[in-house]
């Protein structure tokens, strides 16, 4: 998805809070979790942001199904174990007190059906008395098609444009992206498409519940806008 762009993920994203997300996320697992672990995987993990700050107060683990992004979270976290997996059909051998999805990775599954084979992961790599928590993409309510949006980067001798129009295709969200990237070598151009599901309040909860969840606490604004499920493990 991102085998153009990662390169250029974290200046785009130099005004994210990571710190002060993870922050907040830490304080919602020692609020919820009831485990004396603490085992934390944290799902398509992308440059290892989050990582970076969770890893501080966690055992720390991720994975992400981009190669290009993991090649970067494993140059800023050389130390960590960081893997090459699907969130819809992860497999690592292991169970955690905690697993995290966020900056809404779980739109990247798409469908109804790969969101339940999702959850029943997580569940599967959870201990009884771990937590999920997962930050939700737009419902179908929320998402607005036929918007333009646009990013930049002004760096002395980078400048970057990433410009995008959303549209619907179903249930899928679909974001048309192009950038525009100017270097001392020239200009140059290039296309990503990513889709991400538009999923209801409903089927989130449908899917952790049918996972053997319970959704616990869900905050309309989460982290950055967008609704922050935490679940608890109940079988």
């Amino acid at each position: 998805m991102f085998t153009k762009s990662a390169e250029f993920y974290d200046l785009i994203y130099a005004s994210k809070d990571y710190a002060g997300e993870s922050a907040y996320i830490h304080e919602l697992i020692q609020r919820y979790k009831r485990t004396v672990g603490s085992r934390l995987l944290d799902a398509a993990c992308g440059t290892g942001q989050h990582l970076r700050y969770l890893r501080r107060y966690y055992n720390a683990q991720g994975f992400d199904l981009d190669e290009e992004m993991l090649a970067i979270a494993h140059d800023r976290l050389p130390d960590l174990l960081l893997y090459h997996a699907d969130l819809a059909s992860f497999s690592l051998g292991k169970q955690f007190d905690v697993i995290t999805c966020l900056f809404s990775a779980i739109g990247y599954v798409e469908t109804e059906a790969r969101l339940q084979q999702a959850t029943e992961a997580f569940r599967r790599h959870l201990v009884k008395g771990g937590i999920l928590i997962f930050e939700a993409w737009f419902s179908p309510e929320e998402y607005v098609p036929d918007t333009v949006h646009a990013r930049f980067v002004d760096e002395p001798d980078l400048k970057i444009a990433r410009m995008n129009v959303s549209r619907i295709e179903g249930t899928v969200s679909v974001l048309d992206f192009r950038y525009m990237v100017a270097v001392a070598d020239g200009i140059f151009t290039f296309d990503e498409t990513h889709r991400l599901g538009l999923f209801t309040d409903e089927q989130y909860r449908r899917a952790v519940e049918r996972s053997g969840f319970k959704v616990v606490l869900r905050d309309p604004e989460g982290i950055s806008g967008r609704s922050l499920y935490i679940c608890e493990v109940v079988d």
